[in-house]
């Protein structure tokens, strides 16, 4: 049986039409005792995450019966398996269009067997570590935070929040390695009426970064995700 820290044997589905990739994605998660299964279409690739359920998928977006962003609305309607995109896309508008779809991960063609295996990791350890009723303690570096209070502290000394700070941080560090795109922290912490406030979160991860983090400059934590948004570390 499978552990967070010993995610070998999950259940794994490959959306993907090319089957070059497909083998390459197949041998590479097979070596690290993952079950895969496939599919080679949108169509195809509901279906299969319906009667399988995997634990995770790994989806391209250019599919010949339409676009894998269709999987990721048709998984979301049921299901908040992680989903990371495999695309030649490269563009920023490509990569936030899926991450703003539900998608929890963008890696742009061609890329490495152990990039692939980095972030495959990283999504099972981040979804299946959740509890459903959340953890009530959040913990990175000397900084805690005490989700039940609402209270944070950092190497033992309370650390003062604002609100919006507070909650630009929670949202973040309950998702760990996840990226979250300017657009879903705007909406989460700020409204729907500020969609398009960039500047509002940049303004605040500043000031949060000067003080959770060791070096503001060069944040172990709190990561920027260029043009696109941000993915917390823990």
């Amino acid at each position: 049986m499978s552990t967070p820290e010993h995610p070998a044997g999950h259940s794994i589905l490959v959306v993907e039409d090319e089957a070059a990739i497909r083998r390459f994605v197949r041998l590479a998660l097979g070596a690290e005792g993952h079950t895969v299964h496939e599919a080679d279409s949108v169509a195809r690739g509901l279906i299969e995450a319906g009667t399988r359920r995997p634990d995770l998928v790994v989806l391209d977006l250019g599919l010949p019966d339409g676009d894998g962003i269709e999987v990721i609305h048709g998984l979301r309607r049921w299901s908040t398996v992680p989903v990371i995109v495999l695309s030649a896309r490269s563009q920023e508008a490509d990569k936030i269009a899926a991450l703003d779809a539900g998608a929890d991960d963008y890696l742009v063609k061609p890329f490495g067997a152990g990039e692939l295996m980095a972030r495959v990791r990283a999504q099972l350890r981040r979804h299946y570590q959740q509890t459903p009723g959340g953890e009530p303690l959040i913990a990175f570096g000397d900084v805690r935070i005490d989700l039940a209070r609402r209270t944070a502290e950092r190497a033992g000394q309370p650390l003062h929040l604002t609100p919006i700070e507070y909650k630009l941080l929670t949202h973040l560090a309950s998702q760990p390695d996840r990226v979250i795109t300017h657009q879903q922290l705007l909406k989460t912490v700020w409204g729907p009426g500020h969609a398009d406030d960039t500047h509002y979160v940049r303004v605040h991860m500043a000031n949060l970064r000067k003080k959770v983090e060791d070096n503001p400059s060069m944040p172990r934590h709190l990561r920027t995700e260029a043009g696109i948004g941000y993915r917390f570390v823990p």
